[in-house]
């Protein structure tokens, strides 16, 4: 046992193309993060004033092109069929060659600066966006595996990087590097498949697909943005001391190699889930934390708390891609289009960061110092973020809150009313003839076999989009009863929700849990399991579409890969599969 572990996890960090093209992308660019010149460009070179203009430029630049891309994706979607990587490689080489081309030409050194910072964010933001086409265009686990895999092997290269000599190292980066991530991505999109719906995809013609995701991801996308909106600002009070840039580099590496290892090794022992939100609400405590300290220290916190803020920025930007991919896979939408649009927050909340921090340090408001300012500005604009991704007024403001106070109206008292409510409760029909079961060849219990008319799906529906249902009503401060008409569940019901753990499944009935077995065993993925459900209950193409919100093309792609990860071929083998599964007959 022991053995076939140690095996898997070795085929696990195999590298393959895309990995570790993937991962040479990550150890270039990794100074782009923090600026894209501190490792490998002369100290001297390195002032104030040449870092503030080649930072701005650059991540301007970098997140007008992720909103830029969204909108052009959304109304002239064909040209990511043809994504070319000479549109992303041409300006990333020649904003190299303007910053090496800036430390000899000292007349024109600011003015290649500004041209060498907005040419390197247009490059950076093409290959970001040609990777997560790729990545989003394989199935999950590969897509996933690749993703994490050149994350952590991104971390190992920039560290050999240190092993070449500096005044070589810039000049092999646009020369020698550069060419052969781009050779990884050009051998790789030969292999997309085309014909998937998230690049025939025709955003127009069904545009309440792209405002349910929209809808769906903003708040995740801000969760992240309040992360780079920290960074930003360190990056403002850490401009000042180049050789901080390496201090950040190196750690913000270590925690992608950390974390990549961490993650690829727990996946091979067990499902892993992780919701950006959530993160975001356990880290919001210690970020807030961070920024009031900040006053009351050294220079030297900073530098740390700088540091350790990308180190987590980093890893959170692996996570955004993950989520964009799986979105592009799940609804079927053009990955360019989801990315674009959850980057392109982040990256300028990023931007509003690094400009706060800068005005802050050059402003002293009542003779507080800059860093109490920087702080001050910091602290409001992460709780303001965080009462907007809680739900903000409209979830403060609703009704039906587990903690609410009632205070009942000070109207003189009628009991007429309150016998005649009572005898309306008192004729009520009974528990079992109010929710009746359905179809013929049900039991007395409700338990319907799969092969007969069972209930349709605005009746009973699957056990993710139930689960998703209740958590959204939660999260909105609803009610989460399954019954949409507010009326209030009998005594039984109460029992029954009591008597449940909050955290376990909640089985609709035994289609759903035969649908739960099934996923974990043939390990299919949320979306997977919700269509599959879906057809085993009789619903058309149509209906499913109409119920995810997705196109009709999504859910045939989905259809064609459960059959073939179920290794099935008709809608019959389907129904009797789930009906029969049972994970123990495997076991022997």
């Amino acid at each position: 046992m022991a053995r076939t572990s140690f095996s898997n996890i070795a085929r696990t960090f195999k590298p393959n193309t895309a990995s570790l093209g993937y991962a040479l992308f990550l150890a270039i660019n990794a100074a782009g993060v923090w600026g894209g010149v501190f490792p490998f460009l002369p100290m001297n070179f390195q002032t104030p004033e040449v870092m503030f203009w080649f930072f701005l430029m650059q991540s301007l630049v970098f997140s007008l092109c992720y909103f830029a891309s969204a909108v052009g994706v959304y109304y002239f979607p064909g040209p990511t069929r043809r994504f070319m990587v000479m549109l992303a490689s041409a300006p990333y080489l020649l904003g190299w060659c303007c910053l090496i081309g800036a430390i000899y030409l000292h007349g024109i050194a600011q003015a290649l600066v500004v041209a060498g910072g907005s040419l390197l964010g247009l490059g950076s933001a093409g290959f970001y966006m040609l990777w997560q086409r790729l990545f989003a265009s394989f199935d999950a686990d590969h897509g996933n595996h690749d993703l994490i895999l050149g994350t952590a092997y991104g971390a190992l290269l920039y560290f050999a990087l240190y092993a070449i000599p500096q005044a070589v190292t810039a000049f092999l980066i646009p020369l020698v590097f550069m060419p052969l991530f781009a050779l990884a991505i050009v051998l790789k999109s030969r292999q997309i498949d085309l014909r998937q719906p998230m690049f025939e995809d025709v955003p127009r013609e069904h545009p309440q697909v792209y405002r349910r995701v929209l809808r769906d991801y903003w708040r995740s996308a801000l969760c992240v943005g309040a992360i780079a909106f920290c960074t930003g600002i360190m990056r403002s009070l850490a401009i000042g001391d180049p050789r901080v840039g390496s201090l950040v580099n190196l750690l913000s590496m270590t925690g992608c190699l950390v974390a990549g290892i961490g993650v690829l090794v727990l996946w091979q022992f067990k499902n892993v889930r992780m919701n950006v939100t959530n993160a975001y609400r356990i880290a919001f405590p210690l970020l807030i934390t961070s920024f009031l300290v900040l006053p009351f220290c050294s220079g030297g916190y900073a530098r740390w708390q700088a540091a350790i803020l990308y180190a987590v920025y980093s890893v959170a930007i692996a996570l955004m891609m993950i989520q964009c991919a799986q979105a592009s896979r799940d609804r079927g939408i053009n990955p360019v289009f989801i990315y674009g649009f959850f980057a392109g927050i982040v990256y300028a909340l990023h931007d509003v960061g690094f400009l706060a921090g800068t005005f802050a340090e050059q402003i002293r408001v009542i003779g507080m110092q800059p860093d109490a300012v920087v702080a001050l500005v910091a602290v409001y604009l992460l709780g303001l973020m965080f009462f907007i991704g809680q739900g903000g007024f409209k979830r403060a403001l609703a009704a039906g809150q587990a903690e609410d106070i009632e205070l009942v109206a000070g109207a003189p008292l009628q009991i007429g009313n309150i016998n005649e409510r009572q005898t309306d409760l008192d004729e009520a029909e009974p528990e079992s003839e109010a929710f009746p079961t359905v179809g013929t060849g049900c039991t007395s219990a409700g338990v319907c076999p799969f092969g007969a008319q069972g209930p349709s799906l605005f009746e009973t529906k699957p056990i993710v989009i139930a689960r998703a249902e209740s958590e959204a009503r939660a999260a909105a401060g609803q009610s989460t009863s399954p019954h949409d008409d507010g009326a209030a569940p009998t005594s039984t019901v109460k029992k029954q929700n009591q008597a449940h753990d909050a955290d376990a499944p909640n089985y609709q009935d035994r289609l759903s849990k035969q649908a739960a077995l099934v996923r974990q065993h043939y390990r299919l993925s949320a979306r997977e399991t919700e269509v599959m459900e879906l057809i085993a209950r009789g619903n058309t193409v149509a209906r499913i579409a109409e119920q995810l919100v997705v196109s009709e093309n999504t859910i045939r792609t989905h259809s064609k890969r459960i059959y073939a990860k179920l290794d099935i071929h008709k809608k019959q083998e389907l129904v009797d599969l789930l009906e029969t599964f049972n994970p123990k007959d495997l076991e022997g």
